[in-house]
């Protein structure tokens, strides 16, 4: 079995700006396995932190200059490297901020790829086909190098892969029709060419994808005709490549679907020995016109997991640490999956499937007998579903049934729908089902299913872009509840999105928002904060151990003796509702990108961003006195998340904020509060080196049962 979860996007797909119409030209495995490099088509290289859908770090060459290659990091040196204008090898660090100023070096012959894999040295793969380690490379760029490749030969496909310590280049050419594959080995160095040869008729393979399993390599090849062959090489050869052009032997090992529309292009990366995931070929039983991410088993020859993909579709897939990077639409996403063992029963969807909340309350004593249970429960469930209904409903009769029926029925029939579909049709039918239901609320004024539409939420199969008009009808029909459980749900919501529903929040007055049915725990967090005594009540005021007035005693603009104190302990009573402050806390835990977040937050209004700030300093004030700590609750924003939405208001209103007379007193306490907290760490800075002999220092004697032990710190 294998199954794909809920996607997110990681970052925008720029404009194509090469002629291979190719938005994105890489993505590589960055310094651990939650970065990722991404190196796109105009000019530009970012490191992201996955987990966060932030960039920590970018870099782009003048204009004029092309990048040729995707950037890799070399984990040895813990250096990035790019190849720009096909001669000139840029190496920099992560804290470079100027790609120029970095060190460059011009070679003597076209490169065509720096291939990187964990813990070796980066290799660097000539237009030619010669290869050089990267540091034997620029140690002598104007080297000379040979010609491996006949003059019409070209590279179409190359990568690295490492085994027992040992690295292995592989590349496949093309000439005049006929494909070739060379394997570079370096222990001993030797290259050795293969003629890939498969069934006669076939074009060029449109896709490559390589992995080390035992001693051996597996190569798996794709084609338009939707075969996938696969290759077996051994990874230490005995062949030297004098014996000339070898036979490549291949075997058949799985037949895509193919629809009515021709294929120009697509993809294929193996995710284990049973799974392959595939791009650009058509679902067996979706309709025309949609592109889907699939997961086959190559043993059992049927279809795991698959994943509608809106927009565009590039025909480029990696694979890194069990996630999957699809380029589509104007949009990278990621795509986390999970590849269970195969066998029979689980490739034809025959094994019980165990919900989360099933697998947390029910201990399995032995393996028989939950069986007999499942089994027991089962033959139960489907008679009474016999008993109770006539006929269940397929996806397309569900479809036609939406647009004519009443409010009342739609909701039970698809109610009905979740309940009785299996999980992989219900997974491809959720955002077809949610599409029909959206699109008739948005004709109709007299309908919206608010219950058909959190059902559907509630069986995640749906994301933002499955189905981007949910979020945007919600906010018509003033339906917070929905977008409180679309934002805990979906994590590829748009930053223009996320500022709209900002804004619809804070617009709305709060004794409309009291009326509002929201979730539970959020709105008991929001009581249980604003009703929380803070340590400062215990310590006398002071703010993490540290009392401003200290600081405070040396501003000349300051002469009022209530100015001395904490300036957040002046009115530290929450500027909003509970249930507006609930959906607030949900926005700051939305993913967005901070470049992409800050136009849209220019939309806000002067009053709308001043109770925000107020909001947010309310929050840091809590938080900053542990008040957040003594509450349980399953969702909470944390505090580097308030101070980076406090940031980005005031980058985006800092001149409006400055001027404004209403937004003097915030702004000025605010900045009251940064001089105290650089005050108090400015205090810690100079304790750190006592701190630090304290830690390093020897505690081996042995005192007995007390001791009293005098340390001077300096």
């Amino acid at each position: 079995m294998a199954t794909l979860y809920e996607g997110y996007t990681l970052c925008g797909v720029g404009p194509v700006q090469n002629s291979s119409n190719i938005g994105i030209l890489g993505v590589e495995q960055g310094r651990d396995i939650d970065y990722v490099l991404v190196t796109d088509s105009s000019r530009s290289i970012t490191v992201y932190k996955v987990s966060d859908q932030k960039p920590t770090g970018s870099w782009s060459v003048k204009q004029g200059q092309i990048i040729s290659c995707p950037a890799v990091f070399n984990t040895q040196s813990q250096e990035y490297v790019v190849v720009t204008d096909d001669r000139v090898v840029r190496v920099w660090k992560e804290d470079d901020v100027n790609l120029e100023k970095a060190f460059k070096a011009t070679v003597s012959a076209d490169v065509l790829r720096v291939l990187s894999a964990t813990d070796s040295e980066p290799v660097v793969l000539f237009c030619c086909g010669a290869v050089r380690f990267l540091d034997s490379l620029l140690a002598s760029p104007q080297q000379p190098i040979e010609d491996v490749l006949t003059e019409d030969e070209i590279i179409r496909w190359s990568t690295i892969v490492k085994a027992e310590h040992q690295l292995v280049v592989l590349f496949s050419t093309e000439q005049r029709g006929e494909h070739c594959l060379y394997v570079q080995r370096f222990n001993p160095n030797t290259l050795v060419k293969h003629r890939i040869e498969t069934e006669p008729g076939l074009s060029a393979p449109i896709s490559f994808s390589a992995t080390c399993r035992g001693s051996n390599i597996h190569l798996l090849y794709l084609y338009l005709n939707g075969s996938v062959y696969e290759s077996v090489l051994p990874f230490r050869s005995s062949s030297t490549g004098a014996e000339g052009v070898q036979a490549l032997s291949c075997s058949l090992c799985l037949s895509l679907p193919l629809g009515e529309e021709k294929l120009m292009s697509g993809a294929a990366v193996v995710l284990d020995e049973a799974h392959v995931a595939v791009i650009g070929f058509p679902h067996p039983s979706a309709g025309a016109c949609k592109d889907y991410l699939c997961i086959w088993n190559t043993h059992f020859q049927t279809l795991q997991a698959s994943k509608e993909m809106a927009g565009r579709i590039y025909s480029q897939l990696w694979c890194y640490s069990g996630k999957l990077y699809v380029p589509h639409g104007k949009m990278l996403s990621v795509i986390p999956f999970d590849c269970q063992k195969s066998s029979l029963a689980a490739a034809m969807g025959k094994l019980k499937q165990t919900s989360r909340s099933e697998s947390k309350s029910r201990s399995f004593v032995t393996s028989w007998t939950c069986s007999d249970v499942t089994q027991t429960t089962e033959i139960k469930s489907r008679m009474s579903t016999r008993n109770n209904v006539k006929s269940a409903l397929t996806v397309d009769q569900l479809v036609e049934h939406i647009k004519t029926s009443a409010v009342e029925d739609v909701q039970a029939e698809v109610g009905e729908f979740i309940r009785r579909a299996p999980q992989a049709d219900l997974q491809l039918a959720a955002g077809r089902v949610a599409l029909e239901l959206v699109s008739r609320s948005q004709t109709d004024a007299n309908f919206y299913p608010q219950c058909a539409f959190l059902q559907l939420l509630e069986t995640r199969y749906l994301c933002y872009s499955v189905c981007p008009e949910l979020l945007s009808l919600a906010m018509v029909k003033k339906d917070f509840h929905l977008c409180q459980i679309a934002f805990q749900i979906f994590s590829d919501i748009p930053e223009a999105v996320t500022c709209a529903c900002l804004k619809a929040i804070l617009s709305t007055p709060d004794l409309e928002m009291e009326t509002v049915n929201l979730d539970t725990d959020s709105v008991i967090f929001m009581k249980e904060l604003t009703q929380a005594h803070s340590r400062s009540d215990e310590e006398g005021g002071q703010l993490n151990g540290f009392c401003p007035p200290a600081l405070e005693s040396d501003v000349s603009d300051t002469p009022s003796n209530k100015l001395q104190r904490d300036p957040l302990s002046l009115d530290m009573s929450c500027p909003v509702g509970l249930h507006k402050g609930a959906l607030l806390n949900e926005v700051l835990q939305t993913a967005y990108s901070d470049r992409s977040l800050l136009p849209h937050l220019k939309d806000l209004t002067v009053p709308q961003v001043i109770v925000f700030l107020q909001y947010l300093r309310f929050l840091y004030f809590k938080y900053s006195h542990d008040a957040h700590k003594q509450i349980r609750a399953l969702r909470t924003p944390s505090i580097s998340q308030i101070i980076d939405w406090v940031c980005l208001l005031l980058d985006a209103h800092f001149t409006v904020l400055a001027v404004a007379p209403e937004a003097k007193r915030l702004v000025f306490d605010l900045h009251k509060f940064v001089r105290s907290q650089v005050k108090l760490y400015a205090e810690l800075g100079k304790i750190e080196g006592s701190l630090q002999v304290l830690k390093n220092s020897k505690q081996s004697e042995d005192f007995g049962m007390y001791a009293i032990q005098v340390i001077e710190l300096f």
